[in-house]
């Protein structure tokens, strides 16, 4: 017994000698880094919408780890964050093919993509290997369309978009509050002028699940609000992927005198149609497009004065108050970066698209406590908080968090970068109106 009692202490005196000679700590358990993989549209069609987006989760993920990274219960400390973003080319199939490929060779513990090219491949992934998912930004309908026809419901996958017409659900902090769906926002910005015009409406989309939805909707709408939209029962507007010749549509809507352009498609496909309206001579009073001119990139390539006048929807601006970013980031000094590291004019995709998902990953991570896949995709559900584009809160059926909406137009200046879309029309006391709205719209 005595001799057991004497080895207590020499156990003790090895124990410190190897502490001070510097013998290594025990190693730390768990992975070195939060890797989140994110097939972006750098090149292709959707390149004009990739681009913001990859700025703003990179602008995430290194506000993070300026912080050390995020916080994981699991492992008692903070791990950094490693981003991998490959270029899908705006190709849906090549998309899938990288998606599967950053999830079994790069090891992704989440994933981030666009609406842009249609993700649905990455959704199937994402459930087949239970990664958390989060789309950053996109429409709710073509959503739900997409997502009601798997099962199960690709819930492994969240949405942080705008919703076109679906209002929020009873006891949602944005049920019956305006500026939460394009329906009413573009409604109230037509009825500031629309007693203006003949009420004549020439309307246009591309057939995908974007477009089709949107035609499938709003010529009904503008009819009930007393608008006349011209060729709707024979889907006069709705034209295929890749169109170069709009002469036959033009020519009606000229020959009616419609007043209004409304339509839905990609910039280069608006670009096209709207040389050839200004070709031969149809000059509307006003011209409301969405997804074609959210882009400088996009706006710009069209060429000449084209842009002047054409309106859209926003979702997101540097002069937004009170909405928060990652440490000491606002929405203005995101787009500061922005401006200082590409020296590009506004793209609001670095907020809406890009930044804010990523702020809800890191969210859901430290809230969770681990990288379970099913723990993240969870607490990514039960998301409540103030992003750098406002407040996000997830409806559990939809898998889906509506974000507010405003209306801009571009307006030419006299400043490097000629065009601006500043907002003319806005219900939300965080997002001001920062010029005045231009009707009828100048063609000289």
């Amino acid at each position: 017994m005595r001799r057991k009692l004497l080895l207590i202490p020499l156990a003790l005196l090895l124990a410190i000698s190897l502490v001070a000679i510097g013998c290594p700590a025990p190693a730390l358990t768990g992975p070195e880094e939060i890797r989140i993989g994110a097939p972006t549209p750098l090149t292709g069609m959707f390149a004009g919408i990739g681009q913001g987006h990859s700025f703003g989760i990179r602008a995430a993920v290194e506000d993070i780890n300026k912080q050390g990274g995020v916080y994981v219960e699991e492992y008692g400390r903070k791990l950094p964050v490693k981003l991998i973003i490959v270029d899908n080319e705006s190709d849906m199939l090549k998309s899938g093919s990288l998606t599967e490929d950053l999830i079994l060779r790069d090891k992704v513990h989440l994933l981030v993509t666009q609406f842009m090219p249609l993700p649905a491949r990455e959704c199937g992934l994402a459930d087949q290997y239970k990664i958390p998912h989060i789309i950053g930004a996109g429409p709710l309908e073509p959503w739900l369309g997409m997502r009601m026809e798997v099962t199960p419901h690709w819930p492994y996958t969240w949405f942080t978009g705008f919703a076109i017409a679906i209002p929020a659900a009873p006891g949602d902090f944005r049920h019956g509050k305006p500026g939460y769906t394009i329906l009413d926002t573009w409604k109230d910005m037509l009825d500031m002028f629309g007693n203006q015009t003949n009420k004549r409406v020439g309307v246009f989309a591309v057939e995908d699940p974007d477009g089709i939805g949107w035609y499938g909707l709003f010529p009904s709408a503008l009819e009930e609000w007393g608008y006349d939209v011209l060729g709707e029962e024979r889907h006069l507007g709705l034209f295929p992927p890749g169109t170069t010749d709009f002469t036959s549509i033009i020519n009606e809507w000229k020959d009616s005198e419609c007043e209004i352009l409304w339509g839905n498609c990609a910039g280069p496909e608006f670009g096209t149609l709207w040389r050839q309206c200004h070709a031969m001579g149809f000059s509307p009073k006003t011209v409301f497009v969405a997804r074609a001119a959210l882009t400088y990139l996009d706006i710009a390539a069209w060429g000449g004065d084209l842009p002047n006048g054409v309106g859209t929807e926003l979702k997101w601006d540097p002069s937004l108050v009170g909405c928060l970013g990652i440490g000491d980031t606002t929405p203005q000094s995101l787009f500061e970066r922005w401006h200082e590291e590409t020296g590009q004019p506004l793209d609001r995709g670095i907020g809406e698209s890009g930044y804010r998902p990523m702020q809800v990953l890191f969210d859901a991570i430290e809230r969770a406590g681990t990288l379970d896949g099913d723990a993240v995709s969870k607490a990514i559900g039960e998301t409540d908080m103030m992003t750098i584009c406002g407040r996000v809160k997830f409806d559990p059926e939809e898998h889906f968090s509506r974000g507010p909406l405003f209306f801009g137009q571009w307006q030419k200046t006299d400043k490097p970068e000629v065009w601006e879309c500043p907002i003319v029309f806005s219900t939300h006391d965080f997002a001001p109106v920062t010029a005045e709205p231009m009707f009828p719209i100048p063609y000289d």
